[in-house]
């Protein structure tokens, strides 16, 4: 991300969830009735007349369908969480996310939007506009995770280490480097109660590499004068549940784009696409196992 302005992928995003949202109840993938509060006039009206007429489609196809295919399957596993009873909620690189805003959250649920400071004051002063008032059930973090330490950012802020958390990690991992993954998930494990849990978004290693062609990855390589967020880091396919594994998480689900379709993309959906080459996982930290189990 350019250092004078927050980031236009975060819009691009939340633009992808306001086209989704304006369809009806029985056709739309996703819903998501702010985003279209968070992102510039122009953009809303000029790119996603794109998107609706198909133009996007065209030029990548499948991107929208795997765009609002994550936000659905993510906002599943985060209401299954809030089923189950978590009692606190970390979004890592929140950008435009709604769910704080969107979700039934129960009282005692301590809920962190961790982001970069110009995306985070951006949204800001945007959640004020829109809610007439900053939120008072989140508790924003600003953090570069290139540069600074998530830990000390997160716990002087109040995060709690012994609650069973969820850390939802969306359309991140790929644009940090390695260490900055690792620190991340090394932090959550050591940092976070058992029976919590991190949800997150990846691409494969091969689309990285170009050995698996993908035009969505060649597009924003070719844009990334513009947006100043090229994609750094990606896990084989196939191996992410060793990876997560290697730092001490449990119980690992590995969902494909194919999955998404078969999941949301029925009826009026069913000829929809869904783009490959991403992966989203579930990692759980075990719960301490009862003696004489």
């Amino acid at each position: 991300m350019r250092k004078n302005r927050s980031s236009l992928t975060a819009s691009g995003i939340a633009l992808a969830r306001a086209v989704e949202s304006e369809k009806t109840a029985g056709e739309r993938i996703c819903y998501d009735p702010y985003a279209r509060q968070f992102i510039p006039s122009w953009m809303y009206h000029l790119l996603g007349f794109f998107i609706k007429v198909g133009y996007a489609e065209l030029r990548g196809p499948g991107v929208n369908g795997y765009l609002v295919a994550r936000e659905r399957y993510i906002d599943d596993v985060l209401q299954k969480f809030v089923d189950e009873g978590i009692q606190q909620l970390v979004i890592l690189g929140a950008g435009y996310d709604s769910r704080a805003y969107r979700f039934d959250l129960p009282g005692g649920v301590k809920t962190f939007e961790v982001d970069h400071p110009l995306t985070q004051a951006d949204k800001l002063e945007k959640a004020q506009r829109i809610f007439g008032r900053t939120p008072e059930n989140v508790t924003y973090v600003s953090v570069d995770f290139n540069t600074q330490q998530l830990s000390e950012r997160l716990l002087s802020s109040g995060y709690d280490p012994g609650l069973i958390s969820l850390f939802i990690w969306q359309g991140v991992t790929m644009y940090l480097g390695a260490e900055g993954v690792a620190n991340t998930l090394t932090f959550i494990v050591k940092n976070a109660a058992p029976g919590s849990a991190i949800v997150f978004d990846y691409v494969y290693q091969a689309v990285l590499d170009g050995i698996q062609k993908h035009n969505e990855i060649s597009n924003m390589s070719r844009y990334r004068f513009m947006t100043g967020e090229g994609l750094t880091f990606g896990i084989p396919e196939g191996t992410v549940g060793a990876f997560l594994r290697r730092y001490g998480f449990h119980q690992v689900k590995d969902v494909t784009s194919e999955e998404l379709k078969a999941a949301y993309f029925t009826g009026k959906n069913a000829s929809r696409k869904v783009m490959g080459g991403y992966g989203i996982v579930i990692g759980k930290i075990e719960l301490p196992r009862k003696e004489g189990v």
